[in-house]
């Protein structure tokens, strides 16, 4: 009986120590709500857009205010380039339709151009800039540049 005692405590402690798994939920988005249509914000973090004919976009943190901690921030925008533009960025970064479509905040859907987007990896890195990644979908028809972005 003292076996049988000693092996189920010894049980019982072993799955205590079980490493658990963490949820895996993604961060939420929080902001002000306020849907901007300043450029100059996101020309200086993304110079790549050159002088856009016009942005509306939104932006604030991920998680929790209350804890503690660096934060890391979001923008989602549309961005509407100049025909030069966006002829210079299908030329130099190759984007092709990969029927992707970008997941932007509810409040900044309303403002996506129609599509079909034009993605990719080089025209991903063309927005990295600083301490900003951005995933950008460009309709060239329309001239609408969505980009998702997260920086610190």
């Amino acid at each position: 009986m003292r076996k049988w005692v000693v092996a189920l405590v010894a049980a019982v402690a072993l799955a205590g120590c079980q490493a658990r798994e963490p949820a895996q939920e993604p961060a939420v988005k929080s902001g002000t709500g306020e849907l901007r249509t300043d450029v100059e914000p996101l020309v200086r973090r993304f110079p790549v857009l050159g002088t856009p004919a016009g942005a509306r976009w939104m932006s604030g943190t991920f998680g929790r205010a209350d804890v503690p901690g660096p934060s890391t921030y979001w923008i989602d925008a549309v961005v509407t380039l100049e025909p030069a533009v966006v002829e210079r960025v299908v030329a130099d970064y190759a984007p092709a339709a990969e029927g992707k479509s970008p997941d932007v905040t509810e409040a900044l859907r309303a403002e996506l151009p129609s599509g079909p987007f034009l993605t990719g990896d080089a025209l991903d890195a063309a927005f990295d800039h600083e301490r900003w990644h951005a995933d950008a979908y460009l309709d060239a028809k329309s001239g609408g540049l969505v980009l998702i972005a997260t920086g610190t």
